[in-house]
């Protein structure tokens, strides 16, 4: 888990209706969450838990581009935060990858993100697992690399899920379980 640096608050409030509130409230509690609008500073894709903490890993091990991320660990959905108006760039990456895009939301203008305060402790409901630093640059390798990285964490995932799901159906005695001794 990590904090925001001042850079990091400081561009991350830009995207509040009213930048010097959100500071005051970090300020007063630096653990707090904060709405802000999405669209105007940064767009995010939101992505259920376990693949979105896979493309996280996936994008870190292969030294990829990745802005802030955060987790709601209470809905259990990771959201990774992109410059403004990269949907376009992002979709058509998804579908070059793929014919069939992994489940995502795409937050833009009209839409809202709650987001974990500068300083959130082991156990809030919304933590970073990058927390911002400083601006978001306008790299479209950003969008890419995301796109890119979330097909291949949701195939790693399934392919998880596949096996464990035939390993439970396997005979015991195959998985090398006695007969008639329980663990």
């Amino acid at each position: 888990m990590q904090m925001m640096t001042r850079r990091g608050l400081g561009w991350l409030s830009e995207a509040a209706d009213l930048p010097e509130h959100c500071r005051e409230v970090w300020a007063d509690d630096p653990r707090r969450p904060y709405a802000l609008p999405t669209g105007r500073v940064f767009d995010m894709v939101v992505l259920e838990q376990r693949v979105g903490v896979e493309t996280f890993d996936q994008l870190e091990r292969h030294h990829m581009p990745v802005g802030p991320v955060m987790a709601d660990w209470a809905t259990r959905q990771v959201g990774f935060f992109l410059v403004p108006g990269s949907r376009e760039r992002f979709e058509r990456t998804l579908s070059t990858e793929t014919p069939e895009p992994p489940a995502y939301r795409y937050l833009g203008k009209d839409c809202v993100a709650v987001v974990p305060g500068p300083m959130p402790l082991s156990g809030d409901r919304y933590t970073w697992l990058r927390a911002p630093m400083v601006r978001l640059d306008s790299a479209p390798t950003r969008a890419v690399a995301l796109a890119a990285m979330l097909v291949a964490a949701h195939e790693l995932v399934c392919r998880a899920d596949r096996y464990g799901e035939a390993l439970s159906r396997r005979p015991a005695i195959a998985r090398g379980e006695e007969p008639g001794h329980d663990r």
